[in-house]
C-alpha cells in the first residue's frame, strides 16, 4: 500500500511523496511513520483504507499534508492547526532559539520573566518557550479568536496552560502589564506577492497571517511604536522575517530607540530572527523589576 501510495503522489507532481505517503498512512493506522516498516503486509481494514483514500484526494487538491493531518511537529512539541493558523514551520525554530539569551538575561536580573507572543497561532513559539522555562509566563496575543482556542489547547497539551495567558488584540493594542520581551512571527509577505506563494501557503494558510501590506513591513511598525508603551527598560524584542528585511526592520526599530542585539540564521543561511533591546534609562521611572502577578491584559 505504501508503494502505491507513493507512486500516486509522485505521479500527480507531489514535492514530498515518499514522506505525505509515509505521514498519512501511517495516520491511518495508528503508528509513528518510522514504525510502517514493521507493520508492512498487515491488511487495512475498509475503514482505514476509505480514510486514507480520502486524504490521498485532499494531497492531490495542493492541500499540505500537515493541513490534512491537523497537526505539525515543532520544536519538541506536536501542534494542533487550524484554519485560523498558520502552520508551524522549522525556520521559526531560528526565532525560538534567538529568544532565549533574552529570556536568561531577564531572569538573572528579575528572577521572572513576562513575555508576549504576539500573532500566537497555533501557540507554537509561546509553548516551546514555556516548556523550555518553568518560570515564564506568556500573554499569547491573537487577532483571530479561533486561534486563540487552537493555541490554548496545544497550551493544555503540553501542559503549561497555567503560564499561557490568551489575549485578543490587535497587536499589543489590549495589552496593559509591563513586560519583558515581545516575540512575534508576524505578517511579512507583501501584498502583491501573495498571488505568486505555493498554493499550499496561498490557499491553505490564512491571509491575515501572511500579508504585511504593501511592502510586507505594516506588522514591524506597529511593534515598535507599541512596545514602547508596555516594555520595560532594559526589554527585549525579538521577530522573524522575511528573506531580505533585515536592514529595513532594523531602520524601523531604530527609529524607535530600540538597537539590534543580534541575529540568528534558518537552516539555510537565510536571516530569519532579529533581537533588539530597549536600553535601561536612569531618567525612565517605571515599575519594580518583579510583578509575576500582574494582569497583563487591559
Amino acid at each position: 500500500m505504501l508503494a502505491a501510495l507513493r507512486a500516486t503522489l509522485r505521479g500527480a507532481g507531489v514535492d514530498s511523496p515518499e514522506a505525505d505517503a509515509r505521514l498519512m498512512l501511517a495516520a491511518v493506522l495508528g503508528c509513528e511513520a518510522g514504525g510502517l516498516i514493521l507493520r508492512a503486509g498487515e491488511a487495512v481494514d475498509p475503514t482505514a483504507t476509505a480514510r486514507l483514500g480520502a486524504m490521498t484526494a485532499r494531497r492531490l487538491q495542493g492541500e499540505p499534508v500537515h493541513r490534512i493531518l491537523g497537526r505539525r511537529a515543532f520544536y519538541a512539541h506536536d501542534f494542533a492547526m487550524s484554519a485560523e493558523t498558520l502552520e508551524p514551520r522549522a525556520d521559526t525554530e531560528a526565532l525560538v532559539e534567538l529568544c532565549r539569551a533574552p529570556i536568561e538575561a531577564v531572569f538573572a536580573e528579575r528572577g521572572a520573566c513576562l513575555l508576549a507572543d504576539v500573532g500566537t497561532g497555533t501557540g507554537a513559539i509561546a509553548v516551546s518557550l514555556l516548556a523550555l522555562y518553568p518560570a515564564l509566563r506568556v500573554v499569547a496575543v491573537d487577532l483571530s479568536p479561533g486561534a486563540l482556542v487552537t493555541a490554548r489547547g496545544n497550551a493544555e497539551a503540553a501542559g503549561v496552560a497555567a503560564r499561557f495567558h490568551a489575549v485578543a488584540s490587535d497587536y499589543l493594542s489590549a495589552v496593559a502589564a509591563p513586560l519583558d520581551l515581545v516575540v512575534s512571527n508576524p505578517p511579512y509577505i507583501p501584498s502583491g506577492d501573495i498571488a505568486g506563494l505555493s498554493r499550499e501557503v496561498r490557499d491553505f494558510d490564512p491571509h491575515l497571517a501572511l500579508d504585511g501590506g504593501s511592502d510586507g513591513l505594516d506588522a514591524y511598525r506597529a511593534l515598535a511604536d507599541q512596545a514602547l508603551r508596555v516594555l520595560r527598560r532594559p526589554g527585549h524584542v525579538v521577530l522573524e522575517i522575511g528573506q531580505g528585511q533585515a536592514s529595513e526592520v532594523c531602520e524601523i526599530f531604530s527609529r524607535n530607540g530600540l538597537v539590534l542585539a543580534a541575529t540568528k540564521d534558518d537552516l539555510a543561511g537565510i536571516t530569519r530572527a532579529l533581537w533588539f533591546r530597549r536600553e535601561a534609562s536612569s531618567a525612565e521611572i517605571h515599575a519594580p523589576s518583579g510583578r509575576p502577578d500582574a494582569d497583563p491584559a487591559a
